[in-house]
Protein backbone atom coordinates (compact mmCIF):
# COMPACT_ATOMS: atom_id res chain seq x y z
CA UNK A 1 0.00 0.00 0.00
CA UNK A 2 2.84 2.40 0.39
CA UNK A 3 4.56 1.29 -2.50
CA UNK A 4 1.48 2.50 -4.19
CA UNK A 5 1.63 5.86 -2.55
CA UNK A 6 4.74 6.55 -3.77
CA UNK A 7 4.14 5.22 -7.04
CA UNK A 8 1.06 7.42 -7.37
CA UNK A 9 1.36 11.09 -8.31
CA UNK A 10 -0.69 13.91 -8.18
CA UNK A 11 -3.52 15.69 -10.67
CA UNK A 12 -3.41 18.01 -13.35
CA UNK A 13 -2.45 20.91 -12.63
CA UNK A 14 -4.28 22.89 -14.87
CA UNK A 15 -4.06 26.53 -13.14
CA UNK A 16 -0.08 26.19 -13.00
CA UNK A 17 0.34 25.19 -16.97
CA UNK A 18 -2.11 27.82 -18.24
CA UNK A 19 0.05 30.70 -16.55
CA UNK A 20 3.53 29.05 -16.21
CA UNK A 21 3.48 28.23 -20.05
CA UNK A 22 2.33 31.59 -21.58
CA UNK A 23 21.58 35.38 18.40
CA UNK A 24 24.49 35.51 20.60
CA UNK A 25 28.50 35.31 19.63
CA UNK A 26 28.20 31.55 19.32
CA UNK A 27 25.34 31.88 16.97
CA UNK A 28 27.38 34.44 15.01
CA UNK A 29 30.78 32.42 15.09
CA UNK A 30 28.41 29.31 13.92
CA UNK A 31 27.02 31.18 10.35
CA UNK A 32 30.45 33.05 10.01
CA UNK A 33 32.66 29.60 9.48
CA UNK A 34 30.06 28.27 6.96
CA UNK A 35 31.11 28.68 3.02
CA UNK A 36 29.54 32.08 1.95
CA UNK A 37 30.35 33.36 -1.50
CA UNK A 38 31.34 37.17 -1.24
CA UNK A 39 28.32 39.79 -0.43
CA UNK A 40 26.31 41.05 -2.86
CA UNK A 41 27.53 44.43 -3.88
CA UNK A 42 26.87 47.62 -1.20
CA UNK A 43 23.14 49.78 -1.33
CA UNK A 44 19.59 48.24 -0.46
CA UNK A 45 19.59 44.60 0.71
CA UNK A 46 18.02 42.05 -1.75
CA UNK A 47 15.16 40.02 -0.34
CA UNK A 48 15.54 36.43 -0.56
CA UNK A 49 11.78 34.60 -0.08
CA UNK A 50 12.03 30.88 1.20
CA UNK A 51 9.08 28.79 1.53
CA UNK A 52 8.17 27.35 5.21
CA UNK A 53 5.37 25.31 6.21
CA UNK A 54 2.77 26.55 8.69
CA UNK A 55 1.85 23.21 10.59
CA UNK A 56 -0.86 25.60 12.73
CA UNK A 57 0.83 24.35 16.24
CA UNK A 58 -0.46 25.66 19.08
CA UNK A 59 1.41 28.55 20.54
CA UNK A 60 3.56 28.41 17.71
CA UNK A 61 5.48 31.73 17.35
CA UNK A 62 6.18 34.30 14.07
CA UNK A 63 7.39 32.39 11.55
CA UNK A 64 9.04 34.67 10.13
CA UNK A 65 10.42 36.18 13.27
CA UNK A 66 11.43 34.03 16.02
CA UNK A 67 15.34 32.30 17.30
CA UNK A 68 15.51 30.61 14.22
CA UNK A 69 15.25 33.19 11.14
CA UNK A 70 16.64 36.05 13.08
CA UNK A 71 19.64 33.38 13.39
CA UNK A 72 19.43 32.83 9.53
CA UNK A 73 19.46 36.69 8.94
CA UNK A 74 21.94 37.62 11.26
CA UNK A 75 24.52 34.75 10.01
CA UNK A 76 23.51 34.85 5.79
CA UNK A 77 21.79 37.57 5.16
CA UNK A 78 24.37 40.25 6.51
CA UNK A 79 27.34 38.78 5.01
CA UNK A 80 25.29 38.24 1.43
CA UNK A 81 23.63 41.70 1.94
CA UNK A 82 20.25 40.01 1.92
CA UNK A 83 17.21 39.71 3.80
CA UNK A 84 15.73 35.92 4.01
CA UNK A 85 12.11 36.53 4.32
CA UNK A 86 9.65 33.16 5.19
CA UNK A 87 6.50 32.69 3.56
CA UNK A 88 4.10 30.62 5.11
CA UNK A 89 2.47 27.79 3.44
CA UNK A 90 -0.40 26.19 5.36
CA UNK A 91 0.97 22.15 5.70
CA UNK A 92 -2.56 20.88 4.66
CA UNK A 93 -2.78 22.85 1.99
CA UNK A 94 0.87 22.79 0.43
CA UNK A 95 0.26 21.92 -2.91
CA UNK A 96 -3.19 23.72 -3.86
CA UNK A 97 -1.42 26.79 -2.44
CA UNK A 98 1.96 26.17 -3.97
CA UNK A 99 0.24 25.83 -7.30
CA UNK A 100 -1.67 29.12 -7.11
CA UNK A 101 1.56 30.61 -6.17
CA UNK A 102 3.44 29.37 -9.10
CA UNK A 103 0.67 30.32 -11.22
CA UNK A 104 0.92 33.88 -10.04
CA UNK A 105 4.06 33.86 -10.51
CA UNK A 106 4.84 34.27 -6.78
CA UNK A 107 6.14 31.61 -5.33
CA UNK A 108 8.96 31.90 -2.97
CA UNK A 109 12.72 32.13 -4.49
CA UNK A 110 13.31 28.71 -2.52
CA UNK A 111 9.94 26.66 -2.57
CA UNK A 112 9.80 23.01 -1.85
CA UNK A 113 7.45 20.46 -1.21
CA UNK A 114 7.36 16.41 -0.41
CA UNK A 115 5.23 15.51 -3.78
CA UNK A 116 7.73 14.66 -6.81
CA UNK A 117 4.96 14.62 -9.03
CA UNK A 118 4.31 18.32 -8.84
CA UNK A 119 8.26 18.80 -9.54
CA UNK A 120 8.34 16.58 -12.28
CA UNK A 121 4.84 18.48 -13.21
CA UNK A 122 6.57 21.69 -13.23
CA UNK A 123 9.61 20.35 -15.13
CA UNK A 124 7.34 19.79 -17.71
CA UNK A 125 6.04 22.73 -18.66
CA UNK A 126 9.42 25.01 -17.72
CA UNK A 127 7.89 26.47 -14.64
CA UNK A 128 10.94 25.93 -12.62
CA UNK A 129 14.97 27.05 -13.18
CA UNK A 130 17.66 24.20 -14.00
CA UNK A 131 19.98 24.25 -11.13
CA UNK A 132 22.95 22.38 -13.11
CA UNK A 133 24.81 25.71 -13.53
CA UNK A 134 24.13 27.03 -10.38
CA UNK A 135 25.13 24.42 -8.27
CA UNK A 136 28.83 24.05 -10.20
CA UNK A 137 29.17 27.63 -9.41
CA UNK A 138 28.08 28.34 -5.94
CA UNK A 139 27.00 24.76 -4.52
CA UNK A 140 30.03 22.85 -4.22
CA UNK A 141 29.75 22.06 -0.11
CA UNK A 142 25.94 21.51 -1.22
CA UNK A 143 26.50 19.27 -3.79
CA UNK A 144 29.22 17.30 -1.82
CA UNK A 145 26.74 17.16 1.36
CA UNK A 146 24.35 16.01 -0.40
CA UNK A 147 26.03 13.52 -2.73
CA UNK A 148 24.99 11.82 -6.56
CA UNK A 149 22.38 9.33 -4.71
CA UNK A 150 20.68 11.92 -3.01
CA UNK A 151 20.85 14.88 -6.32
CA UNK A 152 19.64 12.00 -8.98
CA UNK A 153 16.27 12.31 -7.54
CA UNK A 154 16.00 15.54 -8.10
CA UNK A 155 16.82 15.57 -12.08
CA UNK A 156 14.44 15.37 -14.77
CA UNK A 157 15.25 14.24 -18.31
CA UNK A 158 18.86 14.29 -17.40
CA UNK A 159 18.87 17.89 -15.49
CA UNK A 160 18.53 18.63 -12.29
CA UNK A 161 15.78 21.07 -11.49
CA UNK A 162 15.23 20.37 -8.21
CA UNK A 163 17.53 19.91 -4.50
CA UNK A 164 16.33 17.09 -2.57
CA UNK A 165 17.16 16.63 1.08
CA UNK A 166 19.28 13.82 2.43
CA UNK A 167 17.03 11.47 4.35
CA UNK A 168 18.83 10.26 7.26
CA UNK A 169 16.54 8.20 9.02
CA UNK A 170 15.50 5.33 6.46
CA UNK A 171 13.12 3.76 8.59
CA UNK A 172 9.41 4.08 7.55
CA UNK A 173 6.43 2.32 9.45
CA UNK A 174 6.77 0.17 12.48
CA UNK A 175 4.84 -2.23 14.57
CA UNK A 176 4.10 -2.20 18.23
CA UNK A 177 1.69 -4.35 21.02
CA UNK A 178 1.25 -3.94 24.56
CA UNK A 179 3.55 -6.73 26.24
CA UNK A 180 2.11 -6.19 29.44
CA UNK A 181 -1.29 -7.66 28.32
CA UNK A 182 0.84 -10.52 26.65
CA UNK A 183 2.66 -10.69 30.17
CA UNK A 184 -0.59 -10.62 31.51
CA UNK A 185 -1.84 -13.43 29.51
CA UNK A 186 1.46 -15.88 29.45
CA UNK A 187 2.00 -14.76 25.40
CA UNK A 188 5.33 -14.81 24.28
CA UNK A 189 5.82 -11.93 21.01
CA UNK A 190 3.93 -12.86 17.54
CA UNK A 191 6.24 -13.88 15.15
CA UNK A 192 4.07 -14.82 12.74
CA UNK A 193 0.21 -13.68 11.39
CA UNK A 194 -1.22 -16.68 12.46
CA UNK A 195 0.35 -16.13 15.89
CA UNK A 196 -0.45 -12.38 15.55
CA UNK A 197 -4.51 -13.18 14.87
CA UNK A 198 -4.69 -16.16 17.77
CA UNK A 199 -2.73 -12.77 19.80
CA UNK A 200 -5.75 -10.26 19.22
CA UNK A 201 -8.35 -12.75 19.57
CA UNK A 202 -6.58 -13.42 23.07
CA UNK A 203 -6.78 -9.49 23.63
CA UNK A 204 -10.70 -9.41 22.68
CA UNK A 205 -12.02 -12.40 24.75
CA UNK A 206 -9.68 -11.95 27.79
CA UNK A 207 -9.45 -8.14 27.78
CA UNK A 208 -5.82 -7.66 30.06
CA UNK A 209 -5.82 -4.23 30.47
CA UNK A 210 -9.82 -4.30 31.98
CA UNK A 211 -10.95 -1.44 29.48
CA UNK A 212 -14.42 -0.66 28.46
CA UNK A 213 -14.56 -1.31 24.62
CA UNK A 214 -11.09 -3.05 23.90
CA UNK A 215 -9.40 -2.91 20.95
CA UNK A 216 -7.24 -5.74 19.11
CA UNK A 217 -5.57 -3.58 16.57
CA UNK A 218 -5.78 0.10 16.27
CA UNK A 219 -6.70 1.41 13.02
CA UNK A 220 -7.82 4.61 11.25
CA UNK A 221 -9.03 5.78 8.00
CA UNK A 222 -6.87 4.44 5.00
CA UNK A 223 -3.95 7.23 4.06
CA UNK A 224 -3.61 8.37 8.48
CA UNK A 225 -1.28 6.78 10.54
CA UNK A 226 -2.40 3.65 12.59
CA UNK A 227 -2.04 1.62 8.64
CA UNK A 228 -1.95 -2.38 8.49
CA UNK A 229 2.29 -2.07 8.63
CA UNK A 230 3.92 -4.79 6.44
CA UNK A 231 0.79 -7.09 6.31
CA UNK A 232 0.69 -6.93 2.16
CA UNK A 233 4.36 -7.96 2.09
CA UNK A 234 3.93 -10.78 4.28
CA UNK A 235 0.90 -11.81 1.42
CA UNK A 236 2.63 -10.50 -1.75
CA UNK A 237 3.96 -13.59 -4.02
CA UNK A 238 7.10 -14.01 -5.97
CA UNK A 239 7.28 -11.27 -9.39
CA UNK A 240 10.00 -9.93 -11.38
CA UNK A 241 11.31 -6.26 -10.89
CA UNK A 242 9.66 -5.42 -13.85
CA UNK A 243 5.88 -6.60 -12.85
CA UNK A 244 6.74 -5.02 -9.04
CA UNK A 245 7.13 -2.25 -9.83
CA UNK A 246 5.04 -0.89 -13.03
CA UNK A 247 1.44 -2.83 -11.99
CA UNK A 248 -0.45 -1.26 -9.21
CA UNK A 249 -0.64 -3.48 -5.70
CA UNK A 250 -4.60 -4.53 -6.66
CA UNK A 251 -3.00 -6.29 -9.08
CA UNK A 252 0.12 -7.97 -7.11
CA UNK A 253 -0.39 -11.81 -6.18
CA UNK A 254 -1.79 -12.29 -2.99
CA UNK A 255 -3.06 -8.59 -2.49
CA UNK A 256 -6.75 -9.88 -3.04
CA UNK A 257 -5.60 -12.18 0.39
CA UNK A 258 -4.07 -8.96 2.36
CA UNK A 259 -7.29 -7.41 2.31
CA UNK A 260 -10.01 -10.19 2.73
CA UNK A 261 -7.74 -11.16 6.50
CA UNK A 262 -8.25 -7.46 6.81
CA UNK A 263 -12.42 -8.39 6.46
CA UNK A 264 -12.15 -11.00 8.54
CA UNK A 265 -10.58 -9.35 11.29
CA UNK A 266 -13.12 -6.55 11.25
CA UNK A 267 -16.16 -8.74 10.83
CA UNK A 268 -14.38 -10.71 14.17
CA UNK A 269 -14.47 -7.28 16.06
CA UNK A 270 -10.68 -7.34 16.08
CA UNK A 271 -10.07 -3.56 14.88
CA UNK A 272 -11.09 -0.45 15.61
CA UNK A 273 -15.40 -0.41 14.78
CA UNK A 274 -15.41 3.03 13.11
CA UNK A 275 -11.81 3.60 11.79
CA UNK A 276 -13.24 4.42 8.12
CA UNK A 277 -15.10 7.48 10.03
CA UNK A 278 -11.61 8.24 11.48
CA UNK A 279 -9.98 10.65 9.17
CA UNK A 280 -7.87 12.70 11.50
CA UNK A 281 -6.41 9.45 13.49
CA UNK A 282 -7.50 11.34 16.75
CA UNK A 283 -9.70 8.73 17.53
CA UNK A 284 -6.82 6.05 17.17
CA UNK A 285 -4.54 8.67 19.41
CA UNK A 286 -7.24 8.73 21.71
CA UNK A 287 -7.87 4.93 22.21
CA UNK A 288 -4.09 4.15 22.23
CA UNK A 289 -3.31 6.60 25.20
CA UNK A 290 -6.55 5.82 27.04
CA UNK A 291 -5.18 2.18 26.96
CA UNK A 292 -7.82 0.60 25.01
CA UNK A 293 -5.41 -1.05 22.08
CA UNK A 294 -2.96 -3.64 22.55
CA UNK A 295 -1.54 -3.48 18.93
CA UNK A 296 -1.08 -1.49 15.94
CA UNK A 297 1.09 -0.11 13.42
CA UNK A 298 2.26 3.60 12.66
CA UNK A 299 5.43 5.69 12.26
CA UNK A 300 8.36 3.60 13.53
CA UNK A 301 9.11 6.14 16.37
CA UNK A 302 5.04 6.50 17.27
CA UNK A 303 4.67 5.42 21.01
CA UNK A 304 7.58 7.32 21.45
CA UNK A 305 6.34 10.44 20.72
CA UNK A 306 5.45 13.26 23.66
CA UNK A 307 2.14 13.46 22.22
CA UNK A 308 1.57 9.38 22.57
CA UNK A 309 3.86 8.63 25.37
CA UNK A 310 3.32 11.72 28.09
CA UNK A 311 -0.88 10.93 27.76
CA UNK A 312 -0.26 6.99 28.18
CA UNK A 313 1.81 7.03 31.07
CA UNK A 314 -0.82 9.59 32.60
CA UNK A 315 -3.66 7.15 31.58
CA UNK A 316 -2.19 3.95 32.00
CA UNK A 317 1.16 3.69 33.70
CA UNK A 318 2.06 0.59 33.42
CA UNK A 319 1.40 0.12 29.55
CA UNK A 320 4.34 -0.84 27.64
CA UNK A 321 4.30 -0.81 23.93
CA UNK A 322 7.05 -2.72 21.99
CA UNK A 323 8.45 -2.99 18.44
CA UNK A 324 7.75 -6.27 17.26
CA UNK A 325 8.16 -8.18 13.54
CA UNK A 326 5.73 -10.01 13.04
CA UNK A 327 4.53 -10.48 9.55
CA UNK A 328 6.85 -13.24 7.62
CA UNK A 329 7.00 -13.33 3.89
CA UNK A 330 6.78 -16.98 1.88
CA UNK A 331 11.00 -16.22 1.74
CA UNK A 332 10.76 -16.13 6.02
CA UNK A 333 11.67 -12.27 5.74
CA UNK A 334 10.20 -9.56 6.97
CA UNK A 335 9.95 -7.62 4.22
CA UNK A 336 8.63 -3.33 4.70
CA UNK A 337 9.39 -0.40 2.67
CA UNK A 338 11.65 1.97 4.22
CA UNK A 339 11.96 5.34 2.64
CA UNK A 340 14.40 6.58 -0.40
CA UNK A 341 17.47 8.63 0.52
CA UNK A 342 15.72 11.83 -0.33
CA UNK A 343 13.22 14.14 1.49
CA UNK A 344 11.49 17.30 0.70
CA UNK A 345 11.91 18.42 -3.00
CA UNK A 346 13.00 22.16 -3.17
CA UNK A 347 13.09 24.16 -6.38
CA UNK A 348 13.50 27.61 -8.22
CA UNK A 349 10.80 28.82 -9.62
CA UNK A 350 11.31 29.99 -13.27
CA UNK A 351 9.91 33.82 -11.93
CA UNK A 352 12.79 34.21 -9.42
CA UNK A 353 15.23 36.79 -9.95
CA UNK A 354 16.98 35.17 -7.15
CA UNK A 355 18.61 31.86 -8.32
CA UNK A 356 21.84 32.49 -7.81
CA UNK A 357 21.20 33.78 -3.97
CA UNK A 358 19.24 31.12 -3.06
CA UNK A 359 21.89 28.39 -4.23
CA UNK A 360 23.94 30.23 -2.29
CA UNK A 361 21.73 29.99 1.08
CA UNK A 362 21.53 26.16 0.64
CA UNK A 363 25.30 25.81 -0.17
CA UNK A 364 25.92 28.00 3.68
CA UNK A 365 23.28 25.47 5.33
CA UNK A 366 24.79 22.22 3.99
CA UNK A 367 27.61 23.52 6.71
CA UNK A 368 27.74 21.09 9.67
CA UNK A 369 27.73 23.98 12.51
CA UNK A 370 25.28 25.66 11.11
CA UNK A 371 23.15 22.57 10.57
CA UNK A 372 23.81 21.77 14.10
CA UNK A 373 22.49 24.97 15.38
CA UNK A 374 19.21 25.14 12.91
CA UNK A 375 18.54 21.26 14.58
CA UNK A 376 19.70 21.62 18.13
CA UNK A 377 20.39 25.75 18.99
CA UNK A 378 22.49 27.02 22.06
CA UNK A 379 23.77 24.12 24.77
CA UNK A 380 21.51 24.82 28.03
CA UNK A 381 18.83 27.05 26.22
CA UNK A 382 17.35 24.90 23.60
CA UNK A 383 19.30 21.64 23.95
CA UNK A 384 21.29 19.47 27.05
CA UNK A 385 23.90 16.93 26.44
CA UNK A 386 22.94 13.46 27.78
CA UNK A 387 25.72 10.54 27.29
CA UNK A 388 27.24 13.11 25.14
CA UNK A 389 24.39 13.07 22.26
CA UNK A 390 22.08 16.30 22.02
CA UNK A 391 18.39 16.22 23.16
CA UNK A 392 15.89 19.28 22.62
CA UNK A 393 14.86 20.76 25.63
CA UNK A 394 10.63 21.43 24.69
CA UNK A 395 10.45 25.02 24.34
CA UNK A 396 7.91 27.99 23.75
CA UNK A 397 7.79 31.22 22.06
CA UNK A 398 10.10 32.39 20.11
CA UNK A 399 12.19 29.02 20.75
CA UNK A 400 9.99 26.62 20.00
CA UNK A 401 10.64 24.71 16.96
CA UNK A 402 7.03 24.13 15.03
CA UNK A 403 9.04 20.91 13.38
CA UNK A 404 11.03 17.97 14.40
CA UNK A 405 13.97 19.41 14.75
CA UNK A 406 13.12 22.25 12.46
CA UNK A 407 12.94 20.18 9.76
CA UNK A 408 10.79 23.24 7.87
CA UNK A 409 13.82 25.48 7.96
CA UNK A 410 16.50 22.69 7.57
CA UNK A 411 15.59 22.47 3.77
CA UNK A 412 18.62 20.26 2.76
CA UNK A 413 18.05 17.60 5.18
CA UNK A 414 15.47 15.92 6.72
CA UNK A 415 16.22 14.01 10.06
CA UNK A 416 19.19 14.34 12.78
CA UNK A 417 22.02 15.23 11.16
CA UNK A 418 25.74 14.48 13.44
CA UNK A 419 28.21 13.63 10.08
CA UNK A 420 28.04 10.24 10.98
CA UNK A 421 24.79 7.45 10.80
CA UNK A 422 25.77 5.65 14.11
CA UNK A 423 25.54 8.90 15.98
CA UNK A 424 22.77 9.86 13.94
CA UNK A 425 20.72 6.67 15.10
CA UNK A 426 21.71 7.28 18.89
CA UNK A 427 20.76 10.59 18.43
CA UNK A 428 16.64 9.77 17.68
CA UNK A 429 16.73 7.20 20.22
CA UNK A 430 18.02 9.66 22.98
CA UNK A 431 15.11 11.94 21.40
CA UNK A 432 13.14 9.94 23.40
CA UNK A 433 13.88 9.81 26.79
CA UNK A 434 13.47 6.44 29.14
CA UNK A 435 12.40 4.83 25.47
CA UNK A 436 15.62 4.74 24.28
CA UNK A 437 16.02 0.95 23.99
CA UNK A 438 12.74 0.91 22.41
CA UNK A 439 13.74 3.31 19.87
CA UNK A 440 16.78 1.70 18.81
CA UNK A 441 15.40 -1.90 19.02
CA UNK A 442 12.12 -0.27 16.49
CA UNK A 443 14.66 1.70 14.17
CA UNK A 444 16.74 -1.82 13.87
CA UNK A 445 13.65 -3.36 12.84
CA UNK A 446 12.36 -1.67 10.40
CA UNK A 447 15.72 -1.09 8.33
CA UNK A 448 15.95 -4.77 8.24
CA UNK A 449 14.41 -6.60 5.14
CA UNK A 450 13.41 -3.76 3.33
CA UNK A 451 12.96 -1.98 0.04
CA UNK A 452 12.22 1.18 -1.11
CA UNK A 453 9.91 3.01 -3.74
CA UNK A 454 11.34 2.83 -7.30
CA UNK A 455 12.56 6.22 -9.00
CA UNK A 456 11.23 6.84 -12.77
CA UNK A 457 13.40 9.31 -14.12
CA UNK A 458 10.97 10.19 -16.91
CA UNK A 459 7.49 11.82 -15.55
CA UNK A 460 4.57 9.33 -15.85
CA UNK A 461 1.81 11.94 -17.92
CA UNK A 462 -0.71 9.04 -17.59
CA UNK A 463 0.32 9.35 -13.27
CA UNK A 464 0.04 13.26 -14.01
CA UNK A 465 -3.64 13.01 -15.31
CA UNK A 466 -4.83 9.77 -12.93
CA UNK A 467 -3.55 10.62 -9.84
CA UNK A 468 -5.91 12.20 -7.96
CA UNK A 469 -8.29 10.11 -9.16
CA UNK A 470 -6.85 6.58 -8.30
CA UNK A 471 -5.37 7.89 -4.85
CA UNK A 472 -9.23 8.74 -4.09
CA UNK A 473 -9.90 4.79 -5.44
CA UNK A 474 -7.46 3.64 -3.46
CA UNK A 475 -8.58 4.82 -0.28
CA UNK A 476 -12.38 4.16 -1.21
CA UNK A 477 -11.70 0.92 -2.24
CA UNK A 478 -9.95 -0.40 0.51
CA UNK A 479 -12.24 0.79 3.60
CA UNK A 480 -15.17 -0.64 1.83
CA UNK A 481 -13.24 -4.45 1.10
CA UNK A 482 -12.78 -4.36 5.22
CA UNK A 483 -15.95 -3.66 5.88
CA UNK A 484 -18.26 -5.45 3.34
CA UNK A 485 -19.95 -8.89 4.22
CA UNK A 486 -17.71 -11.57 3.86
CA UNK A 487 -19.49 -13.63 1.31
CA UNK A 488 -19.26 -10.53 -0.69
CA UNK A 489 -15.80 -9.70 -0.39
CA UNK A 490 -14.33 -11.57 -3.98
CA UNK A 491 -17.08 -10.65 -5.81
CA UNK A 492 -16.60 -6.80 -4.79
CA UNK A 493 -13.12 -6.94 -5.31
CA UNK A 494 -13.03 -7.84 -8.77
CA UNK A 495 -15.42 -5.58 -9.35
CA UNK A 496 -13.93 -2.22 -7.79
CA UNK A 497 -10.13 -3.28 -9.16
CA UNK A 498 -12.04 -3.58 -12.69
CA UNK A 499 -13.49 -0.16 -12.37
CA UNK A 500 -9.94 0.97 -10.94
CA UNK A 501 -8.00 -0.11 -14.03
CA UNK A 502 -10.53 1.71 -16.13
CA UNK A 503 -10.31 4.79 -14.73
CA UNK A 504 -6.79 5.00 -15.49
CA UNK A 505 -5.09 2.90 -13.52
CA UNK A 506 -4.05 0.22 -16.64
CA UNK A 507 -2.91 3.26 -18.71
CA UNK A 508 -0.47 4.22 -15.76
CA UNK A 509 0.78 0.82 -15.98
CA UNK A 510 1.17 0.72 -19.17
CA UNK A 511 3.35 4.03 -18.98
CA UNK A 512 5.30 2.77 -16.35
CA UNK A 513 6.51 -0.43 -18.36
CA UNK A 514 7.24 1.53 -21.10
CA UNK A 515 9.57 3.90 -19.16
CA UNK A 516 10.65 0.98 -16.86
CA UNK A 517 11.84 -0.79 -20.14
CA UNK A 518 13.92 2.55 -22.05
CA UNK A 519 15.52 2.94 -18.42
CA UNK A 520 16.66 -0.81 -18.72
CA UNK A 521 17.75 -0.60 -21.74
CA UNK A 522 19.82 2.82 -21.06
CA UNK A 523 21.70 0.86 -18.79
CA UNK A 524 23.17 -1.59 -21.02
Amino acid sequence: MKLKKMLALVPVLTLVTSVLAACGSDQTKAGQSASTAAPTASGAPVTLTVEVFDRGIQGQPDLNNNTWTRYINDNFGKANNAIVKFVPVPRSQEIDKLNVLMASGEAPDISFTYDGATVSRYAKINGIQPLDELLAKHGKELTNYLGKTVLHYGQYNGKQMAIPAKRTSLAWGGMFIRKDWLDKLGMPLPTTRDELYNTLIAFRDKNPGGVNGVIPWGLAATGMNYGFGNLSESFWEKQTEEEFVTGPSWLRPGNKDTLKFLNKLYNEKLISPDFALDKTAKQADADVTNGKVGFFSANWDYPLRQNISEPLKTNVPTANFVPIDTFKNYEGKYKKIAYNENGVNVFIPKSSKNAELAIKYLNWMSDPKVLFFLQYGQEGVNHKMVNDMPQVITQTGDNMQTSYLNLDYTLVVNGVELGDQQKNIKALAASAPGYEAVAEKSYQINTTDTYTGYYYETPNESNIKFGKTLGDLNKTMTDKLIVCKPAEFDGLYDKLVAEYMAAGGQAVMDENVKIYKAMQANKK
